[in-house]
This record gives structure tokens, C-alpha cells and sequence, in this order.
């Protein structure tokens, strides 16, 4: 089992550093998302350059990455604290991808894709949370904190079995964003442009 897991580990870290954004991007012809916009090569900042379809494309290969590795860990009966590792690692992959030189994104969505396979409920209270924070303050950032850092309650409430794997993706993804918050603080932090 540990041999198990660990290959799921680095399954999970691989599959998470296969950047949807970068790629594409560059698919298209588009401007590399490292380089325009915010800079950061994910969903929102191809929004910023792209149109809302590219964006939601690149949102579904992203919550994939997360979602593919979890899910088959889940059906290979790993324990459920090694399923946060798992998580984390294709997480880790999206924010360092070996394949870009270490320069990822936030990794919000896949984040979101490896909480999913604990139900569409849960799926569906975390994207009802990033969409209203998003409507009320058009801050990407602030939605993405404030629906990461509910993440565990909603887990707790519906499957407390896995809130400290949560607990685990939650913190990290909250630290991947200290940038982020020191700019809202500020006053500083770019709000999404697009109507959505």
C-alpha cells in the first residue's frame, strides 16, 4: 500500500504539472499567460486575454488534473489522509510543474477537482461560493480564498471522514495566495474585467 500511494503521488504531481493554461495557449496562438496579463498561467488570467470559452476550457482541464489522481486513488482504497497527500501533489504540480521550470499557477481549480470526487454536493457549494464572492466583489483572489478556506466546513458537515486531508489542500492553497492577500490589503489587487 505505501508503494501504492506513493506511485499515486508522483502520478498526481506529473498529471498537475501539465499547465492547461500554457498549453492552450499556445494551441491557439494566444500570448503565453506567463508572460501578459497577471502572469499567472490559469483560468482567470486567460480570461483576461482570451474569451470566456478558452477560459472554461482550460477551467475543465484543470479541475481534471486534480480530480483524475484522487478519484483513482479513492477506487484503489487508499486511506483517506493519504488521499490529502495526493491531492496536495497535483496541486504542488500545478503551482511548480517540472515540465514549465517550477512556474505555475495558483491552483484553485485543481484543487477544486480533487475535492469533487467526495460528491457533486460538496462541488456544487464550493463553485455556489466562488461565484457569489466573485459577483459581489469581482475579486478572483478573494473568491478563491474565502471558498478554500469554507471548503472544511462544508466537508465536515457532508463527509467529515476527509476534513483533515481538506484541512492540508486548504492551508496550502491559502499560503500559494499570501501575495494575494497583501495586495487586497492594500487595495492593489486586479478585479476580472469580464462580465460574467
Amino acid at each position: 500500500m505505501i508503494l501504492l500511494t506513493l506511485s499515486m503521488t508522483i502520478f498526481a504531481y506529473l498529471i498537475g504539472s501539465i499547465s492547461s493554461a500554457i498549453l492552450v495557449c499556445k494551441f491557439l496562438g494566444l500570448p503565453d499567460p506567463r508572460t501578459t496579463g497577471s502572469k499567472n498561467p490559469g483560468a482567470t488570467n486567460v480570461l483576461r486575454i482570451s474569451t470566456k470559452f478558452t477560459a472554461a476550457t482550460v477551467l475543465f482541464l484543470d479541475i481534471l488534473k486534480g480530480t483524475i489522481p484522487v478519484w483513482g486513488a479513492y477506487f484503489l482504497k487508499i486511506d483517506s489522509l493519504y488521499l490529502g497527500f495526493i491531492g496536495m501533489a497535483a496541486c504542488l504540480g500545478h503551482m511548480y510543474p517540472i515540465f514549465f521550470n517550477f512556474k505555475g499557477g495558483k491552483a484553485v481549480a485543481t484543487a477544486l477537482g480533487t475535492l469533487l470526487p467526495m460528491g457533486f454536493t460538496l462541488g456544487g457549494l464550493l463553485i455556489i461560493t466562488w461565484v457569489l464572492v466573485v459577483k459581489l466583489t469581482k475579486y478572483s483572489s478573494l473568491a478563491a480564498i474565502i471558498t478554500v478556506a469554507t471548503a472544511p466546513l462544508f466537508v465536515y458537515l457532508l463527509k467529515p471522514l476527509y476534513v483533515y486531508p481538506t484541512l492540508m489542500l486548504s492551508a496550502l492553497i491559502i499560503f500559494r495566495h499570501r501575495d494575494n492577500i497583501k495586495r487586497l490589503l492594500k487595495g492593489t489587487e486586479s478585479k476580472i474585467t469580464h462580465k460574467m
